[in-house]
């Protein structure tokens, strides 16, 4: 090992008794089970779904509090105490309201404060007590440790620990105990949080999960093909970020972008008031936040919505133009129109074009923008990478997210790994060299991250990729031969609409072709799994998100509000601690009051994917790996200062 770095540690560990007590220390700890890992997945912007999930770990705060309370509470009190600790503020007033006097308000704190301390107790069970001292409250460390680790509490010291308690409640603290040792057990039973993928888009409050994620203790992100529409606009794509505005209207979501992030769009709704009418293509959606939106209002959406689209398909052309090997030319859809018949020429078929909205077309040079578009396009790009918000969101983006994700034995992927009919990995030519399987998903990373990097370089190749990730056949973002955004607007027959998915679509529902996959990232068949977001489990329809004899798990059952019609679910989360795997459908997320007053959670399912023949233990993980490495270098620090001594 290099001696510099021993010097370092060197520095760190100044003695003998150092070294070896945190050898001890860390031998110690790869002899614990494994923590929690939840997974979750295309949370498409629904915040308050998301947070009741995460406050409750899919589930497994209750099951901590039945496993630790079952014959002391009934199954409503039981459910008001989970209530506690999922929203602690709001349960806390409602309480307080509920008693009748103040001794009745005392004895309840002093109660809950016991039952907290347990649960804290039972659910750090795994944990080091430096770990678990790292999740309590800083203001209270001292006094809930005391409460923890207490002993000799039937004699010389249960006035002691009395006194504590009594002491807190009447120093007016026992509400910030009480909530922060809430927060403390949300923290303790997900050890580690996976989101595979696609936080933006459609749902109302896609920066909320984002700051939400930015503070969890531990969390990793596989990118989803929305989420890669806003890293490309902050990379410098404005076609990107044409498509990511064109969804915000879409789905009545343009908010995000003014009031979050900040950015002016007077300027397209001035060019889309000069040119656009209504059009009932164009009209949006509705969304999950509940907002009147009134006509005026819905009038300028419209419009900017037939702007911003119009712009994205003019400057999709010259892309298509300028990267032959993207195989792209048939969307090429403005050259193969008959602007006076109003009829497209695609896949050597005519169809008859309504709703259309080409006044700022030139049919001789179709993607040519306007003067206007262009300064439009300019200011939007340069505002979206001025976005002091956008900025820390979309660096978190890159500091924790990746394409996919070998953790613990498992794959993690959002959409897919390109495939061929037959199984075998589809190739991808770029810069004269083919790639295929793992080697494509890192050269598609590989230049996503250059570009991030590189965000005054707007029509590079990587800036290319960015979108082609987007949209492109062989990424494995899309997974479908061509996305059908023109055909949908302006082609009522819907066959035209179809987007032919990748074979690995079908193919993932066979064990062998799944073994395969596993093989090509390195990962044991036999012990590992591919963990798949993107594609809603259509669930109401039969559909099984336990795919290949348990080595597929797709977990996007609907948490986005506008897919719950088809799933008929509101989403999957996977949980996977030391003794196997849980898969969690959940209902609908109505709201946090229903949850309140009434104790309403939204637990479906629990299904078990997969059980250990033995307990898994931290020595097999991920951590474990770090951790083994660790203790090498502590040795070679030991055995450095030996030779030096000698």
């Amino acid at each position: 090992m290099d001696t510099n770095y021993l010097d370092l540690l060197a520095e760190i560990y100044d003695s003998e008794s150092k070294v070896v007590t945190e050898i001890i220390n860390l031998e110690a700890i790869l002899n614990l089970p494994k923590g929690t890992e939840h997974f979750v997945s295309d949370l498409h912007g629904e915040y308050h779904a998301f947070q009741h999930v995460l406050r409750n770990g899919s589930g497994n705060v209750k099951a901590k509090i039945k496993a630790l309370f079952k014959e002391e509470l009934s199954d409503k009190e039981i459910n008001e105490f989970a209530t506690l600790v999922y929203y602690p503020e709001e349960k806390l007033k409602l309480m307080k309201n509920e008693m009748d006097n103040d001794q009745s308000l005392n004895k309840w704190y002093t109660e809950t404060i016991e039952r907290m301390v347990k649960l804290v107790l039972f659910a750090s069970s795994k944990y080091t007590r430096t770990k678990v001292r790292k999740a309590l409250p800083s203001q209270f460390v001292y006094v809930i440790e005391e409460l923890l680790y207490k002993t000799d509490e039937l004699s010389n010291k249960k006035k002691y620990y009395d006194k504590i308690v009594q002491r807190i409640i009447s120093l007016g603290q026992v509400e910030k105990l009480i909530t922060g040792l809430a927060y403390t057990i949300q923290r303790l039973v997900v050890d580690h949080l996976h989101v595979v993928g696609d936080v933006y888009d459609r749902g109302p409050e896609p920066d909320k999960i984002m700051d939400t994620l930015i503070n969890y203790h531990s969390v990793d992100i596989q990118w989803g093909n929305h989420d890669v529409l806003w890293i490309g606009a902050y990379s410098g794509s404005k076609v990107c970020l044409a498509n990511l505005i064109r969804i915000c209207a879409r789905y009545d979501n343009l908010d995000i972008i003014e009031d979050v992030y900040g950015i002016n769009l007077r300027p397209l709704l001035n060019l889309a008031e000069k040119y656009y009418e209504d059009n009932p293509a164009f009209r949006p959606k509705s969304n999950a936040s509940g907002k009147n939106i009134f006509d005026n209002e819905q009038l300028q959406i419209t419009k900017i919505h037939q702007a911003i689209t119009m712009i994205q398909f003019k400057l999709e052309m010259p892309i298509i133009n300028r990267r032959p090997e993207f195989n792209m030319s048939r969307r090429l859809v403005l050259e193969n129109i008959d602007y006076e018949q109003k009829i497209a020429m695609l896949y050597g078929k005519e169809y008859p074009l309504e709703n259309t909205c080409f006044v700022t077309v030139n049919p001789d040079q179709p993607d040519q923008l306007l003067e206007e578009e262009e300064q439009v396009m300019n200011k939007l790009l340069f505002a979206f990478q001025h976005s002091e918000k956008l900025a820390r969101h979309m660096n978190f983006f890159m500091k924790k997210g990746s394409l996919y994700l070998k953790y613990n034995g498992n794959l993690l992927i959002h959409g897919c790994i390109p495939l061929n009919e037959d199984g075998t990995m589809k190739q991808m030519v770029i810069k004269d060299k083919i790639y295929a399987g793992r080697e494509l998903l890192d050269i598609f990373e590989h230049y996503l991250r250059y570009s991030f990097a590189h965000p005054e370089q707007t029509d590079d190749l990587a800036t290319d990729m960015v979108w082609y990730l987007w949209t492109g056949e062989n990424s494995s973002l899309f997974g479908k031969k061509e996305m059908t955004t023109f055909e949908r607007y302006f082609i009522k027959d819907k066959k035209a609409h179809v987007e032919e998915k990748n074979p690995y679509y079908y193919l993932r529902e066979d064990e062998e072709a799944c073994r395969e996959m596993l093989k090509e990232f390195d990962l044991d068949p036999d012990q590992g799994h591919i963990i798949n977001g993107h594609t809603p489990v259509k669930e109401k329809s039969g559909e099984n998100p336990i795919k290949a004899n348990g080595k597929m798990m797709v977990i996007d059952g609907g948490f986005s509000e506008a897919y719950q019609s088809t799933t008929g679910i509101a989403g999957y989360t996977l949980l996977y601690n030391s003794f196997g795997m849980q898969l969690v459908a959940h209902k609908k997320f109505t709201s946090k009051e229903d949850v309140l007053m009434n104790g309403t959670d939204v637990l479906s399912i629990k299904r078990v994917v997969d059980e250990e023949l033995e307990r898994k233990m931290v020595m097999e993980t991920n951590i474990g790996e770090e951790i083994l490495k660790q203790i090498s270098a502590l040795k070679q620090l030991m055995e450095y200062r030996y030779q030096i001594n000698q």
